[in-house]
């Protein structure tokens, strides 16, 4: 007889079970808030700033509807939108810069839902909207960027092709190169533009029939002084790369985040507009594409750094080559101007811990280039100290400066210093992303609603709900029982999607709510393929328990090659399109997956508890045209 061992029930029934937990989510819908993070990574929020905030919302008249208290962050719920812009404009304002204030929408799930990590799905920018930012390249850190490495390039170019200067400096976007005679003036002249075809300080190439600088010439009687800048069209083409190399920069930054589908492009010639839809923790997203993470290595000045010096220096007076910062302890550190590294030579960087002292390192590797610079660095500066700079909206300090011990090769170093392991995977996911060629200002800030409208949302669900209640209908009518059961599989297979959907916290997008229509015709497809060859059993005279048997075994195998060839288009859609195509490959490739389970096992478990225990079963409810006497 057709009936299905004790554990094969179990697991249709906890798999059931486990769907319907994890796709509850979904229906008790999001609040508006906003969240509240510390500029600096790992630094917790104290119980007074929330008392105020809390506070100052009540004298405003702020309804606060939920409040979620993490440990380095705050999310305040609100009732409407208008509340919580109202709410992020005066919390920004009382908290100042150190904190990030960010707009945010927060499930409603219970606690005991999310305690056991049942989340919602992500949905796109088209059903749920998300968040916008609209980013601007700081133009003047661009041509003071181009001037500093233009600057340090010519004294490099100089030492190497041995020509002599006495001064150089900076004034301005111009270098000024002092010479004693007008020969070395002219040499310099033709090597600097021989090079202006060369790449450019941010890696971008200039044509060779540009004259990339512009020079000029002051003579005197003890001194020849070669004035050079960049020419515009040069100009432009740093602004073109940097804003080329920022976009692939946040592109790696948002990968890093898992953020599903993200629009990133640019936006004129010096913006870049970011949207990542189904954000939840957008305070976060805005903190890690916002900042500027450049990693820097500079040998620390040990001949001014005695403590009566430091003491007594300030920005007017520092030695000639120098800059003075602080560490995280406040304590003065006076470094020479020459950067060893940059971050630009890393290709790997991943938090850790110090299996000595036990505090939260990031371990970096850098490329081979990197590895003999900081090699031959290290073994000429034995006994000195190496500062590590970490550059943080336009904020510099110093995370760490050790002692060079030895010669260190390989390429591997470890950052100590930083304050927690939170720290430490921030700052370590910032360098493994890349660094911005300059840094950006977040100009804009809003959340994006649904941009084809609540009525277009309408149509997408009620496409699905129309097209299965046909369907529902059109089986009952033909297939009787069989089509009844065929629906109540159709159903556990859309339940099973969701909730699939839920747990991957995958972005459900309008081509992902045709991709579920889609799923439900051809799950039923297989169905009717069942239902067809269990008829076909019946009219070749067959009992209708061998017909069952029969039935699903030899349809089985039609089942699967069709699903596996349609499961092949939807793993090319998933390798080769981008954006919602891949989003529709996503759910078409998952729909098949649980159609095929729902199909197979769980329509056959309920037609197996009906029928199976029957030891004398004279008739199917298949369809009356069909209707067979067991003789």
């Amino acid at each position: 007889m057709n009936q299905f061992s004790g554990w094969k029930y179990g697991v249709i029934i906890i798999s059931v079970i486990l769907s319907l937990v994890y796709a509850l989510p979904n229906l008790y819908g999001e609040s508006p808030a906003i969240q509240i993070m510390p500029i600096k990574s790992g630094e917790k929020i104290e119980p007074s700033i929330l008392a105020s905030v809390e506070s100052g919302l009540q004298e405003k008249n702020l309804a606060i509807t939920g409040l979620i208290i993490e440990p380095f962050s705050i999310k305040i719920k609100f009732a409407s939108p208008d509340e919580q812009l109202a709410a992020k404009s005066y919390v920004q304002q009382v908290l100042g810069e150190s904190y990030v204030v960010a707009l945010n929408l927060i499930s409603n799930s219970p606690s005991w839902l999310t305690g056991i990590g049942a989340l919602p799905m992500y949905l796109g920018l088209d059903l749920r909207g998300g968040v916008h930012f609209l980013m601007q390249l700081d133009l003047s850190k661009v041509s003071e960027k181009k001037s500093d490495g233009l600057l340090q390039d010519t004294r490099k170019l100089l030492r190497d092709e041995k020509v002599k200067y006495f001064a150089s400096k900076k004034i301005g976007d111009t270098i000024e190169i002092k010479f004693r005679s007008a020969d070395a003036l002219s040499k310099a002249k033709d090597i600097i533009r021989s090079q202006g075809g060369g790449r450019g300080i941010f890696g971008g190439s200039i044509s060779k029939t540009t004259e990339a600088y512009e020079f000029s010439e002051i003579n005197n009687t003890d001194e020849f002084i070669l004035l050079v800048k960049n020419n515009d069209i040069s100009n432009e083409d740093t602004v073109s790369f940097a804003l080329k190399q920022n976009l692939e920069t946040l592109n790696n930054r948002v990968n890093e985040l898992g953020v599903a589908e993200p629009i990133i492009q640019q936006q004129g010639k010096d913006r870049i507009v970011v949207q990542l839809p189904g954000v939840q923790d957008t305070a976060k997203a805005k903190e890690i594409i916002g900042r500027t993470a450049i990693l820097e290595m500079r040998i620390v000045d040990e001949d001014q750094s005695s403590p009566e010096n430091l003491e007594t220096l300030n920005p007017d007076n520092l030695p000639l080559g120098t800059e003075l910062y602080k560490d995280r302890f406040g304590n003065p550190i006076l470094v020479k101007k020459d950067i060893i590294l940059t971050g630009e030579r890393i290709i790997n960087a991943g938090p850790g811990v110090d299996q000595q002292t036990g505090q939260s390192i990031v371990s970096i590797t850098l490329d081979s280039a990197g590895a003999n610079i900081f090699k031959q660095v290290t073994r000429e500066n034995v006994g000195k100290r190496i500062a590590l700079l970490l550059i943080e909206k336009n904020i510099t300090e110093v995370i760490t400066a050790p002692v060079i011990k030895s010669e260190i090769g390989g390429g591997r170093v470890q950052i100590t210093g930083m304050r927690n392991a939170q720290e430490a995977t921030d700052v370590a996911l910032l360098l493994r992303a890349g660094s911005l060629a300059t840094p950006m200002e977040i100009v804009e800030e809003r959340t994006v609603g649904p941009s084809m409208g609540k009525e277009n949302i309408a149509r997408g669900i009620n496409s699905t709900i129309w097209g299965f209640l046909a369907i529902a209908i059109m089986m009952a009518s033909y297939y009787m029982l069989f089509g009844v059961i065929s629906v109540i599989g159709l159903s556990v297979n859309l339940l099973f999607l969701v909730a699939l959907l839920s747990v991957i916290q995958a972005t459900l997008t309008l081509p992902g709510l045709a991709a579920i229509a889609l799923t439900l015709g051809m799950a039923i497809d297989a169905n009717v393929l069942i239902n067809e060859r269990i008829r076909d059993e019946l009219r070749n005279g067959n009992t209708p328990q061998a017909s069952i048997k029969i039935g699903y075994e030899k349809a089985w195998g039609t089942i699967l090659d069709s699903n596996i060839t349609t499961m092949i288009a939807g793993i090319a859609l998933f390798m080769f399109g981008s954006g919602p195509i891949k989003g529709f490959a996503v759910v078409h490739v998952l729909g098949i997956i649980t159609s095929m389970y729902s199909a197979i096992w769980v329509s056959r478990s309920i037609v197996n508890y009906i029928y199976g225990s029957r030891r004398k079963l004279d008739s199917l409810s298949i369809g009356e045209i069909f209707k067979v006497e067991n003789n």
